[in-house]
């Protein structure tokens, strides 16, 4: 297959791809490659420079792909052998803003594949009996950051094995610099790269049939002399397109910057005709009477933008900070300037409203739960990027130092939040500063806000922390690390986020950053009182110390002021550990043949959690004080467990899963709180005045319930099926 089969086809009469208008040396390889014709290759591995075609080239393909998208295509009328056959839909996860985690796993969603961990996904694709067929188009845009490198991490990550696994046909887009790292390691027939800017799959007519399109005042382009003779036509359309040197977008510069302003272009000066993305920006500048640095300027806040895009309302102010004076009459009087070079584009609707209210409980969901959700979003509101990633990669290739000039940016952003109110703050702020820090190597400056911490996109900012080196990072970015996985599988709203960040550094020992959350207008759930890393626990339940005999000593001996007016000492609330013999500091309580105990809190569930041994001997429990960061040194059997009158007149109620759990108002049935644990929950019980102790793998935490109780219902609910029971006894306190 080569270039010359592409006048061949035209001369058998065949229509040329309506969208691409020609590729079809291309065409015929993919088409092969679908149908799994004898001797084409598994996996194809798309490659060009920037802007040679091949996210057209793909789009193309997979309109033919489409079963109903077919039925617009006239295919009867198209060169055979470039009609791929009429299958199913390939799988095409889009990487565009998306993580390599994320991309992996679309395609277990996709798939319907029961995988709980990445490394399965790959298992139960290889073990399919029929081959899957996924396209991975737009490598390249991987990633919520540029800098954080995810394209080299989608292949490493994702792509290798699934090129490895011989279920799958693989078809993926990507950079040059990658394609032959994606094919490494496969057999001899088994993979290809298609390099479109290679002589034996260049497509000269295919661009010289683009620009003659383009200029046809029959589609839209403006009478002009060189456009309404078809002669004249032709031969600019070739000039175009020789000179372009095959860069499909180079051309489609120059033909949208003639046919946007017109005057000031003479076809026979061969000048007027860009060789290149960086010659088409300088040479419509000059042609409409500016300085070209002025258009890069004016260009340069977008040649940066993270996300979708960047807001119209700081291109002004971005531009301005970096040309380092006021840039406003250059843009009131420069639209046309940089309108060949800049889209339109309508932002994603904000979800970030979705689910705030505090009794919601998050959603627990699959690990690939997050996948879908595309970062960046915002309120609608109007955004600009630029037309295509190669006029960014010009603009900031001419740029003295691109360092200094995200500095600049970072700089700009941060003086735009008001009041440094990050609640207040656009959202392509609060979510995208962290990219444009990272690259003015910054960002672990940046790192020490926990408004920033909660308000900000869970993914982006996870993707840029992670990008920098850990020894770098301040113990609070580490904490943010920490907890990022649960606010991204969670997709939690910025309160709730808020909420596990404000636990999370109480366990870290952070505690002042934990207090700032409170102070930052959040409406928290509830305050985190005291963490211990504690682990092996297998069971809590609350109960109360009475003030003689040794608990009395032991609230003496701590000195905390417990004591009551008159120097009497009111009982002591705490939590019972249910803990391994020989955890330092417990007590073995003595259980009998029937699991009971002496009167101590190991009675009920408890005791029938112990092993055989426990049974025969003891349990091994450990008091913590409920409401202070203290172990206390007393006989456990010594504690009183509320009775049942008591824990049924309790305001509140609380029911768990394996990693979540929900406290409810026993009235009204309304959950006040919602808690999704990374690691599973072993042990948990709540008090009578809203302190709910929870045990995880990781350690005990004790949270205050904050949330108001709902009153109770005047006229009490009818209920259908089946409800949270009333919180049983013991120390599992309710697990319904």
């Amino acid at each position: 297959m080569s270039a010359s089969e592409e006048g061949n086809a035209r001369a058998a009469g065949y229509t040329p791809h309506p969208y691409i208008g020609g590729r079809s040396p291309a065409l015929r390889a993919l088409a092969a490659w679908r149908m799994r014709w004898p001797g084409a290759p598994r996996v194809i591995a798309l490659t060009g420079n920037p802007g040679s075609g091949r996210s057209r080239l793909i789009t193309g393909f997979l309109m033919m792909c489409d079963p109903d998208y077919r039925k617009q295509l006239p295919l009867d009328d198209m060169d055979p052998a470039t009609v791929p056959p009429d299958l199913p839909a390939p799988a095409v996860p889009s990487p565009e803003g998306r993580t390599a985690a994320q991309v992996l796993w679309l395609l277990a969603d996709h798939f319907e594949l029961s995988a709980a961990r990445g490394e399965d996904i790959f298992t139960e694709l290889a073990g399919r009996e029929e081959p899957v067929t996924i396209v991975v188009p737009d490598v390249d845009q991987a990633g919520p950051v540029r800098a954080a490198n995810e394209p080299a991490r989608l292949i490493r990550d994702v792509l290798k094995p699934l090129a490895a696994t011989e279920t799958v046909q693989l078809l993926a887009d990507v950079p040059r610099e990658l394609a032959a790292e994606l094919i490494a390691a496969l057999p001899d027939g088994q993979a290809q790269i298609i390099d479109l800017d290679a002589p034996e799959w260049a497509d000269p007519q295919g661009l010289l049939l683009h620009a003659e399109t383009a200029l046809d005042p029959a589609l839209g382009a403006p009478e002009l002399p060189y456009t309404t003779d078809p002669s004249a036509r032709r031969a600019l359309a070739a000039a175009m397109a020789e000179r372009a040197g095959g860069d499909r977008l180079t051309l489609q510069l120059a033909v949208q910057s003639l046919l946007m302003q017109p005057e000031g272009f003479d076809p026979a000066d061969a000048s007027l005709l860009p060789g290149g993305v960086g010659e088409a920006l300088d040479l419509h500048a000059r042609r409409l009477g500016a300085d070209p640095q002025v258009l890069r300027l004016m260009l340069a806040p977008l040649a940066f933008a993270e996300g979708e895009g960047l807001p119209v309302q700081l291109l002004g102010p971005l531009a301005s900070a970096l040309a380092g004076r006021d840039m406003s009459q250059d843009f009131a009087d420069g639209m046309l300037l940089a309108a060949p070079f800049v889209q339109p584009v309508e932002a994603s609707a904000d979800d970030e409203d979705a689910g705030e209210d505090e009794g919601q409980e998050p959603e627990g969901g699959a690990p690939g739960a997050a996948s879908a959700a595309r970062p960046g979003g915002g309120a609608d509101r109007a955004l600009l990027r630029l037309a295509h990633p190669a006029i960014a990669a010009e603009i900031r290739s001419g740029l003295p130092d691109v360092r200094d000039a995200q500095t600049k940016i970072a700089m700009a952003l941060l003086e735009a939040v008001p009041q440094q109110d990050w609640s207040q703050a656009d959202p392509y702020i609060r979510d995208h500063l962290a990219a444009h820090t990272l690259e003015a190597g910054l960002l672990p400056q940046l790192l020490t806000d926990p408004g920033l911490f909660a308000h900000a996109d869970p993914v982006t900012l996870r993707a840029a922390i992670e990008a920098v080196p850990l020894e770098q990072l301040g113990a609070p970015a580490r904490t943010y690390l920490r907890t990022a996985p649960l606010l991204t599988r969670s997709q939690a709203p910025a309160t709730m986020r808020a909420a596990f960040l404000e636990t999370a550094f109480v366990e870290d020992g952070l505690t002042p950053y934990a207090q700032a959350l409170h102070a930052r207008g959040f409406t928290l759930p509830w305050r985190t009182l005291w963490s211990v890393p504690l682990t092996g626990v297998r069971a809590v339940t609350i109960a109360s110390l009475p003030p003689d005999g040794e608990g009395a000593a032991a609230e003496a001996a701590e000195g905390d002021g417990s004591a009551a007016a008159g120097g009497t000492a009111a009982p002591r609330a705490v939590a019972a550990l249910l803990v391994p013999e020989g955890t330092p500091g417990s007590r073995t309580v003595p259980i009998g043949t029937d699991g009971s105990t002496d009167g101590g809190p190991a009675q009920g569930d408890a005791a029938a959690q112990g092993s055989a041994e426990d049974q025969s001997g003891g349990v091994a429990l450990l008091l913590h004080d409920l409401h202070a960061p203290q172990y206390l040194d007393a006989d456990p059997s010594r504690a009183v467990q509320p009775s049942e009158e008591e824990r049924a007149a309790a305001p509140l109620g609380f029911s768990r899963g394996a990693d979540y759990l929900r406290v409810w108002a026993r009235a009204s049935r309304e959950v006040v709180a919602a808690l999704l644990s990374d690691s599973p929950i072993t042990g948990a019980d709540l008090s009578f005045d809203g302190v709910l102790v929870v045990a995880t793998e990781r350690g005990v935490t004790a949270r205050q319930i904050l949330a108001p109780v709902p009153a109770a219902p005047t006229v009490p609910a009818q209920r259908t099926g089946t409800t949270d029971a009333d919180a049983p006894h013991g120390l599992e306190g309710d697990h319904s």
